[in-house]
């Protein structure tokens, strides 16, 4: 599931990976630190995990006016106040209260002009960031869409219905994506695109499988993802009840309010 994969980032970024590989993180979180050429401050996104090595690596990059959040989930944010500390009390600004201050709708930072898109739904609190530099732009999109492989919508905090929204939110950004896991790719609008056509697909096999008796995520899972990997079944799972729930809703609507899918 991929568009093009990017091998030169746009000289305003740098990516430092966090060393936290696994079957949910893939080769680690992309923490990614902005400056315009002629900037003094930069700002960084999603810190990571709060591993020492990982948080000096972004403090040489100091000095910094922002820490900006995607979502809440640990693998993003848990570093984001030992980070804070050690630049001195840089602000953390996140969507969610509980991880920071207030996010602005539009700014300008690190010589950047920055945009919040609410993007809901792996998360309720996820948003994506478009960031221009007067020349091009690029979104960062946190896990709403990785660089490789698909994400998890994990219900309840995740939500099917707003997740469909936010995918074709995003496709309409025709530029470069750079995800909080996985490679950048060249085009965030056919990432979003093929993402869609993904959900549309599963969607459709939920509804087989309901239809055949399936009831219960497990059963849901049995059926539409009999060859995934035993160790992470249960983020299957997750999903399969985000299905679940999203076509129980649209089940109960008038039938003008249907989605098309």
């Amino acid at each position: 599931m991929s568009s093009q994969q990017v091998e030169r980032l746009p000289e305003w970024v740098t990516l430092l990976r966090a060393p936290n590989a696994g079957p949910m993180t893939l080769d680690g979180t992309n923490t990614w630190v902005l400056r315009a050429p002629h900037a003094r401050e930069a700002v960084v996104i999603d810190p990571g995990p709060d591993d020492a090595g990982h948080l000096a690596s972004i403090a040489e990059h100091r000095p910094f006016t922002a820490i900006l959040i995607t979502h809440g989930h640990h693998d993003h944010v848990e570093g984001a106040e030992t980070l804070s500390r050690m630049l001195g009390g840089v602000p953390i600004l996140a969507a969610d209260p509980k991880h920071g201050d207030p996010l602005p709708q539009r700014t300008r930072i690190a010589g950047l002009d920055l945009e919040v898109l609410a993007t809901p739904g792996h998360t309720a609190d996820s948003v994506s960031f478009f960031v221009n530099d007067g020349h091009a732009g690029a979104v960062f999109t946190g896990d709403t869409i990785l660089g490789r492989g698909t994400t998890v919508v994990a219900w309840p905090d995740g939500d099917l219905s707003a997740y469909l929204s936010s995918l074709a939110l995003l496709s309409s950004y025709e530029v470069l994506m750079l995800p909080g896991h996985g490679p950048a790719q060249a085009d965030c609008a056919a990432m979003a695109r093929t993402y869609l056509a993904h959900r549309r697909s599963r969607l459709e096999q939920v509804r087989a499988a309901m239809a055949a008796g399936a009831g219960t995520p497990e059963a849901i899972v049995a059926a539409v993802y009999p060859d995934v990997d035993p160790s992470v079944r249960f983020a299957a799972e997750w999903s399969a009840q985000a299905q679940l729930e999203h076509l129980r809703r649209e089940s109960q609507r008038p039938p003008e309010q249907l989605d098309p899918l």
